[in-house]
């Protein structure tokens, strides 16, 4: 399997836990759970985000460079990663849903990104035992490392 349709996949599991994420906040009405809520898409951002920096972005980052973008896809990762630990400092049930909601638009944000510009830049210049080859490699850290 290559490591864009894994990726994709991801990605779509990601995109019904926002979904949910952002039908649900609005109405929660304890801090802990806002914090639980953000708990969760840290706890599967963060191996998520880490596969794509060392298996997919590296390759790529000489094409992003041209593009001026070389910095952006990390720290987009960056500060998703970031605003998800800011709900756990928040003290107001109020700050905490803005936050954790700015988080998931962030996430969707970048997202749309990669599946529009990178996935399809990945496939035209990998070759295709490459994307297969780290394909494999994402399914293996996966299931050595159990992080999902």
């Amino acid at each position: 399997m290559k490591i864009t349709d894994v990726l994709r996949a991801e990605h779509a599991v990601f995109h019904n836990l926002f979904d949910h994420i952002e039908v649900t906040v609005p109405h929660v009405k304890s801090l802990a759970e806002v914090k639980g809520l953000a708990t969760l898409v840290e706890k599967l951002h963060g191996p998520h985000s880490k596969t794509e920096d060392d298996l997919f972005i590296e390759p790529l980052e000489p094409y992003f460079d041209q593009m001026g973008q070389k910095e952006t896809f990390h720290a987009e990762h960056e500060h998703i990663e970031a605003a998800l630990e800011r709900v756990q400092k928040c003290r107001t049930l109020k700050d905490a849903k803005k936050i954790l909601l700015n988080a998931i638009a962030a996430s969707r944000k970048h997202f749309d990104k990669e599946e529009r510009i990178v996935f399809p830049l990945a496939e035209r210049i990998l070759k295709a035992k490459t994307l297969s080859d780290l394909g494999e490699e994402c399914l293996h850290r996966r299931e050595v490392g159990k992080k999902w």
